[in-house]
């Protein structure tokens, strides 16, 4: 009876290792799909600076249309690019979309102060994809646009991946659990159920990475930047204008790293001024020892010349006075 049972489960785990196998060469497979370059399976627009087409600050129209594709788990995102010279406003504006469309920001941040009038806001903002459309629409009224870009990128053969691995773990839990129930002995029920943690294991792992998916596919993610300008950026750019705008962004740079310098060093001028107290006090203390340990060194070589000249070493008094003449 021990034997029949024992071929037993060598069997069961012999399938559940042969099913494990085939599960992990399918989850390779959508690590590889993950790790591939994104493909846009849309006309995505290029940067708005760069098309004729488009009139900054009048609204955007996105080239995707999440509707239209119905049979294919798709990701959808942007990045949008505006400036304005109202920041506050245009913040608002901002916020009021995310929430008119049922979204939710995920991270902000910002920079800059309005006395200086050079604040710089960044959002992430995760939007239903029912309503991407509208809220780049939305977005687009909030700023001047400068850049904009977006992207749909397939990820139905991960997805089919993990669900296939999620059927093959479960059919694994189940089977052990059968085998659970029907072990005749301590050793053999310890080894089922060693197996059924490492299944259960897997099984929370893949069933996150399948959140994750359906997170990214139900909810769109757009990627928002607002700066703070006096004047809005022109629309076509000569070659000229391009040098001209390099020179002053590089210049505002220098000058930002140097003030930035001059800022730090005030702030540790402080902590430099009492270490430098502090160096004056332990070389103050330690001036008289040195000395000491000087002398001794001298002494020291005076005597080791005497021993070998075989004459009594000098004293500091006894030694020739200089003779000077007048």
């Amino acid at each position: 009876m021990k034997n029949r049972w024992k071929t037993r489960i060598g069997a069961a785990l012999l399938a559940a290792a042969v099913l494990a196998g085939c599960g992990g060469s399918s989850a390779n497979g959508a690590a590889a799909d993950a790790a591939a370059p994104e493909v846009n399976y849309f006309a995505a627009q290029d940067a708005v600076a760069e098309s004729e087409s488009m009139d900054l600050g009048s609204g955007l129209t996105s080239g995707l249309d999440p509707g239209a594709v119905t049979d294919r788990k798709m990701v959808y995102s942007a990045n949008v690019y505006l400036e304005s010279k109202t920041f506050d406003a245009a913040r608002a504006a901002l916020n009021d979309a995310v929430t008119e469309y049922g979204g939710y920001i995920e991270y902000t941040s910002i920079d800059g102060s309005a006395e200086d009038g050079d604040r710089y806001l960044n959002y992430t903002a995760r939007i239903p994809v029912d309503h991407y459309t509208e809220f780049i629409a939305a977005v687009g009224e909030a700023g001047n646009v400068t850049s904009f870009n977006e992207n749909a990128e397939d990820i139905t053969s991960s997805y089919i991946d993990v669900e296939a691995r999620l059927a093959a773990l479960e059919n694994q839990r189940d089977r052990l659990n059968e085998l659970a129930e029907q072990a005749e002995t301590t050793s053999d029920l310890i080894e089922i159920e060693n197996r059924l943690s490492e299944v259960q294991y897997e099984l929370e792992n893949y069933t996150r990475q399948m959140r994750s998916m359906d997170e990214r596919v139900a909810y769109s993610r757009v990627e928002l930047t607002l700066r703070e300008v006096t004047v809005y950026t022109p629309v076509t750019h000569t070659f000229a204008d391009r040098i001209i705008d390099a020179f002053f962004s590089g210049w505002r740079a220098f000058r930002g790293f140097f003030e930035g310098l001059a800022i730090f060093i005030v702030e540790m001028l402080p902590f430099i001024l009492l270490a430098g107290v502090i160096l004056l006090i332990v070389r103050a203390a330690t001036a008289k020892g040195r000395a000491e340990r000087k002398a001794a060194k001298a002494a020291a070589r005076a005597a080791r010349m005497a021993a070998k000249t075989g004459t009594a070493p000098q004293s500091p008094d006894d030694a020739p006075k200089p003779k000077y003449q007048a």
